[in-house]
């Protein structure tokens, strides 16, 4: 019953956002991101979340567990991380040129319509009966 997602909005002062900004820059999200995250913690430790400055973090908690938590993931997912980063680049340039030459054929076709004739497929359809079968040779 609560899968529709909801849109919260708040104003902030210049200094806090740019704050924010320099937050979500340093750990690579989205401002989106960096709140959706504190908004699930605050509703997993049913607001019961207290922010305190770094110098006041034990490297390790009552359980034995290091904060900030840190997770080690394989080099091979790293790496295949990477190399989708790399293809996912590589479609995008080869989409680019794609755009580009198919604006380039758009701009020939455009150039050519000036005195040749130029037939469209489309239009030959419409003259001929739908009745007759094709013949061929």
């Amino acid at each position: 019953m609560g899968s529709k997602n909801k849109t919260v909005s708040f104003r902030v002062n210049e200094d806090a956002f740019e704050a924010l900004r320099e937050i979500a820059d340093e750990r690579d999200l989205s401002l989106s991101a960096v709140f959706r995250d504190y908004v699930d913690t605050l509703v997993a430790h049913d607001g019961q979340v207290e922010v305190v400055p770094e110098h006041r973090v034990e490297e390790t908690d009552a359980d034995g567990e290091s904060f900030p938590p840190t997770v080690e993931v394989p080099k091979s997912f790293v790496r295949e991380h990477e190399r989708l980063e790399l293809e996912a680049e590589h479609l995008r340039e080869q989409l680019d040129e794609y755009k580009a030459f198919v604006t380039y054929l758009q701009d020939k076709l455009e150039a050519a319509d000036d005195g040749e004739d130029v037939v469209f497929l489309e239009e030959l359809d419409g003259d001929r009966d739908d009745d007759e079968p094709y013949q061929l040779g």
